[in-house]
């Protein structure tokens, strides 16, 4: 077995350091974020039952055919799509309020993207 990308290894401590002090209740779950080379996930969790309550990413089918007559947008684009998706499922299922877990990652492009949607569609962190 190898070891850890560097990368990787840093984002994972940056991630350790934060979680440490970041809990989702049931009045405010929390609302993590990851990132990957193509693809965006954002998922809110409530930490008191360990279940996911919405969820929303670009892999969806909805999400591929709302930018596959575009494909030239880009990634930031479709992250500020998904903000918006979830903080709608959020308020379908009565959530305003979470607490923002960026999981590790810079909040800067796709995971600014992401929490900038959500709160342009009323989710309040």
């Amino acid at each position: 077995m190898g070891s850890l990308n560097i990368k990787k290894h840093a984002r994972l401590k940056r991630k350790k350091r934060i979680r440490k002090n970041l809990v989702g209740s049931t009045q405010r779950p929390r609302l993590s974020v990851f990132r990957s080379a193509k693809h965006i996930y954002a998922q809110i969790i409530d930490d008191t039952t360990g279940h996911t309550i919405v969820a929303a990413s670009t892999v969806e089918k909805d999400v591929k055919e709302h930018f596959a007559a575009e494909s030239s947008k880009g990634k930031v684009v479709a992250a500020t799509y998904v903000g918006k998706l979830i903080a709608e499922r959020a308020a379908e299922k009565g959530i305003q309020k979470v607490v923002f877990d960026r999981n590790g990652f810079l909040f800067h492009g796709r995971v600014k993207a992401v929490s900038d949607g959500a709160r342009e569609s009323g989710l309040n962190f």
